[in-house]
Formats: structure tokens, sequence, C-alpha cells
């Protein structure tokens, strides 16, 4: 929510795609969902930004492994920098940027196939909540830009999106925002 309010044309793009979608329906229900590739966009850009936990579970070596010229012996702790992943200029373009844009007609998902993507790690460790975390985050940012406007208070120019340091890694200054209620859907048509 906060980059989508640091960032108001991606709001403005994710509230049209919102109402053309829903065609007078008040209620998001999983179906919609489905068909707002902006919005999955969104989600998918937020997560590399900012991934829910920045480093993987530790992982073990079962055997000497070479990667890129690195000798891995066996039994060595691994842990991911999926943070550093997620900014990796080989990987994206302007890689501190919000834009959801990247996701659009990319073939690039968060299930742990693609590397250079892994909010949720990957392989046999991959966070097993993925799938409900996915869809809970979907209806709920889809309802909250459909019933409401979004706005920095009064007197704020900006916001800071630094993160605390921790196994996760929430917003350091709280989320202020001024939220008021939207148009009833009759009269967004």
């Amino acid at each position: 929510m906060a980059e989508l309010i640091k960032n108001p044309n991606a709001m403005d793009k994710a509230k049209e795609e919102i109402i053309q979608i829903m065609k007078g329906k008040s209620t998001i229900d999983e179906d919609d969902i489905d068909h707002m590739m902006y919005l999955r966009a969104i989600i998918k850009e937020a997560l590399r930004l900012h991934p829910p936990a920045p480093l993987s579970i530790p992982h073990e070596s079962m055997e000497d492994t070479m990667i890129k010229n690195y000798k891995i012996p066996a039994c060595t702790r691994i842990i991911l920098n999926i943070w550093s992943i997620g900014r990796n200029t080989n990987y994206w373009e302007s890689p501190d940027l919000f834009l959801p844009e990247r996701f659009i007609d990319n073939s690039l998902d968060y299930k742990g196939q693609d590397f250079q993507f892994i909010p949720f790690g990957g392989g046999r460790r991959i966070c097993p909540g993925m799938q409900f975390a996915i869809i809970d985050a979907q209806l709920a940012l889809a309802n909250l830009i459909l019933h409401f406007e979004w706005k920095l208070p009064s007197g704020l120019e900006d916001m800071d999106l630094s993160e605390s340091p921790g196994i996760t890694t929430p917003m350091k200054p709280k989320l202020l925002v001024v939220a008021t209620p939207s148009k009833p859907m009759k009269d967004l048509k």
C-alpha cells in the first residue's frame, strides 16, 4: 500500500482495472482477481522490492557442488539474500524503482522456479503458506483500492519506505495515510 501511495499513477491504473472488471459489483471474489493482471503485477513488484523475509531459511548442501567456479563442500550452510536478488542489476532494470509494468506480459512467477525472483524461497523449502498469502493479499489490496481513496496526511509530501532489520522487514516508520470512502460502485461505472 505504501508503494502505491508513493506511486499514484500505479494506484490509478489499478483502480481503473478493478472498476472495469467489477462492472458495478461491490464485492470482489477470487474469480474477479483472476482477471486483474495489473493488480497481480503490483503484488509481484511489491514482493520483489519488499520480500516477506530478506534472507532465506538456511539450506545445507548434501554433497560437494560447483556453482559458477565456486566449490561448495558437502554440509555447507547456505543462506540466500532474497532482498539483494530482487534488486540485482543483472536481472532488473532500475531495480530500486517500483514498476509493476515489468511483470506485465512477463512469465516470471514467485513459485520458486525463476531464481531472480524468489520472495517465498524455492524448491522443497518454499513457503507452504505462499498461495494463501498471495490470494489474501490480492483480495485485501483490491478491496482497499476499490473502496477507498488514499493520500498522505496534509503537510506530508513524501513517505519514508525504509525497513527495520530482522527476520521480517516491516516499514521502519508507521504508515500514516488518509483513507476516504470511494463513491459507491453504481456511481463509478
